[in-house]
């Protein structure tokens, strides 16, 4: 198969909003810019410059952007964007939200079972008397308010109204239990906490309230709870303490006037957590401007995102997709909410949405696409996706096989952007180009403003040879810092120990002749059998081509001195691991990669460990299987799964 899979027409370059932009750019600073990669390089050599510009082109409202564009620009961690500016991002998302308009800013599907639309009038009045409520209770700048919701649309108004407040927001899904969530809120202790009355998954509602009950007896922060009517039109609010059903509290206070407090460019928006499967999890501040600005290239530029636009992601409010989704708003886009299972009832929920709202950008992650393409969707022939220009991927290397079906079975003409980046920057490293080429198996380009290399094992930037992903110029979405962390010591050990003064993301990845990048796991979870450094994404792309195979996890076992290679699958119903499959498994890993790639062990399991956002979580795999303790159980979707893992005796001998 040809590895070229896209490229936009004239009329779409012509268009494009990273095309505007670059011929703003080239006017303003007098400067030729011939096409995107020549703006990414002028991007990361003027850094300042391109951030200010990035400013004027998104027309940001507030007080700025100042007379200073960076400080210290030459610390990593310690440079401060934007220093003198003030604004608040919450003004900047609802600036498409005025009172009485009734064009859609948020339609929300739950399943099959709930379906709501809320204009930009209904938006802009909930925001509003939400934030008067917050106000009138007392909260104020830097306080944090909570949410253990579903991805609907009482969830943006809520992260809204506190942002408009100055406050702090921060979420999980609601299918967290007890421990998850305290180690997450107990750390930030939130004065308020929004909770659904509990969610659909598969069909089936499930209870938020009883939970609720057993956190909020070891959370004495929370002062008052507000409760989301969403399985139940009425619940019984009486389970929790101080708690009142969110739509008395709106309704009460319609009409208010819709107020923003602008606050310094670097004020603390969003508390994130890291997956915690390692120990209690990190709380990631992420501060309300370097989130705008980032946010808004990467809608704007990256993604194409315009006025009118309807904009899908399919996330949980416990993982970063759901904040980047929010600030769609801000680029007058239309927000398509799902929660729920993506397979409930019949596989083609997602697909449905999307034709039924005309769906422009269509995001979800690997595994998905991955799923569909084993369950043998094709909705190029049953589904009208003529709206959509743009499909996102992410949450895990998007492989090769699962381009050619997106361009066989979903749709021939679109920019398949894969994107990479993480929780600690609440964006993107790495995203797409809706003016540039699709190769098989590539993100398409590094972001705009941020210095992305790849370094070999002497620290030297290279091509086209597998390497450490690292930024080394600063950008604006770097965190603020970690939540009790005055002297910023954790903070510095988690991105800037390896190499000083260079955030060190712990990607293993490659830099292509196009300029894009191929990314080939975590640096953490990479295979070392003989010195040889091996991307755990090189062998799920060869295993899960295999249609006996519906998924599968490799961990890096020590064994005599060195280290073996172990492959476990998850099997079709009714195949079994027979000496015949192994041998399959091995040629296919063999002829397509080295003899070094085949696993010394493959094993079958019935489960696959996972974090609530759907990642698979080799570590916790690869310390079950060395007898060592997994810290932070609670972390995960399935805890039970790691059980499958102990004590095996084929890894015995």
């Amino acid at each position: 198969m040809d590895d070229l899979l896209w490229q936009p027409s004239e009329a779409v370059i012509t268009g494009a909003n990273m095309t505007r932009f670059r011929t703003q750019v080239a006017r303003d600073w007098q400067i030729n810019l011939h096409d995107t990669a020549a703006l990414w390089e002028w991007s990361v050599a003027e850094i300042e410059k391109f951030w200010v510009s990035l400013w004027r082109f998104c027309e940001v409202i507030g007080d700025g952007p100042g007379q200073h564009v960076l400080v210290d620009g030459h610390l990593m961690p310690g440079a401060k964007f934007f220093p003198d500016a003030r604004i608040n991002i919450a003004e900047n998302l609802l600036r498409f939200s005025k009172a009485g308009s009734q064009h859609d800013a948020l339609v929300f599907w739950g399943e099959d079972k709930v379906k709501r639309r809320l204009s930009h009038g209904d938006l802009h009045d909930r925001v509003a008397a939400l934030a008067a409520h917050f106000r009138g209770i007392g909260l104020k700048s830097g306080d944090r308010v909570a949410g253990f919701v579903p991805n609907m649309p009482e969830s943006i108004i809520a992260s809204l109204a506190a942002a408009s407040l100055g406050c702090v927001w921060s979420s999980c899904s609601p299918d967290f239990g007890v421990q998850g969530v305290l180690d997450r809120f107990g750390q930030i202790e939130p004065r308020v906490l929004i909770t659904a009355d509990g969610y659909w998954y598969n069909g089936k509602s499930h209870d938020c309230l009883e939970r609720a009950a057993e956190f909020l007896a070891k959370l004495p922060s929370v002062e008052e709870v507000l409760v989301i009517p969403y399985i139940s039109e009425t619940p019984d609010v009486s389970k929790l303490p101080n708690a009142r059903n969110i739509d008395d509290v709106i309704a009460a206070n319609i009409g208010a006037a819709l107020q923003f407090e602008r606050v310094p460019f670097n004020h603390p928006l969003y508390i994130m957590f890291s997956s915690g499967t390692t120990g209690v999890p990190k709380c990631i501040v992420h501060g309300q401007g370097g989130t705008l600005l980032q946010h808004l290239k990467e809608h704007r530029l990256h993604s194409d995102v315009k006025h009118g636009d309807r904009v899908f992601y399919f996330t949980t409010c416990g993982w970063m997709m759901w904040n980047w989704l929010v600030s769609g708003l801000g680029s007058g886009a239309t927000l398509l909410l799902y929660d729920g299972s993506p397979f409930a009832p019949n596989g083609n929920i997602l697909f449905d949405f999307a034709q039924s709202e005309k769906c422009t950008f269509f995001g979800t992650s690997a595994k998905y696409i991955d799923a569909c393409l084993k369950a043998g969707i094709d909705p190029i022939k049953t589904h009208d996706l003529s709206a959509m220009r743009t499909i996102g991927s992410t949450g895990s290397p998007l492989v090769p096989e699962s381009f050619d079906y997106i361009y066989e079975h979903v749709k021939k003409d679109v920019c398949l952007s894969s994107l990479s980046g993480g929780t600690d920057i609440v964006s993107c490293f790495m995203l797409g180009n809706p003016t540039g080429a699709v190769w098989r198996g590539e993100i398409q380009m590094r972001g705009l403003g941020m210095k992305v290399e790849v370094w070999d094992e002497n620290g030297k930037p290279v091509q086209g040879e597998k390497g450490e992903l690292v930024c080394t110029r600063p950008f604006p979405c770097m965190p603020v810092g970690f939540w009790n962390d005055p002297d910023g010591k954790r903070y510095k050990a988690a991105y800037f120990e390896r190499y000083p003064n260079i955030w060190h993301h712990g990607d293993y990845v490659e830099l292509t002749e196009h300029g894009g990048i191929i990314v080939y796991g975590r640096s953490d979870a990479v295979l070392n059998p003989g010195g040889v450094r091996i991307g755990t994404a090189e062998i799920y792309r060869q295993v899960e081509q295999l249609p006996e195979i519906l998924e599968s996890i490799v961990i890096g076992q020590d064994w005599q001195s060195d280290v073996r290679v172990v492959l476990f699958v998850r099997l079709r119903p009714g195949v079994k691991l027979d000496e015949k499959l192994e041998k399959k498994i091995r040629h296919q890993i063999r002829a397509n990669t080295t003899p070094r790639h085949v696993p010394a062990k493959i094993l079958a399991v019935t489960d696959i460990p996972r974090t609530k956002s759907g990642k698979i979580v080799e570590l916790a795999v690869r310390d079950v299987v060395h007898g060592n303790a997994v810290k932070n159980k609670e972390a995960l979707a399935n805890p039970e799964a790691l059980d499958l893992y102990a004590n095996l005796p084929e890894l015995k001998s």
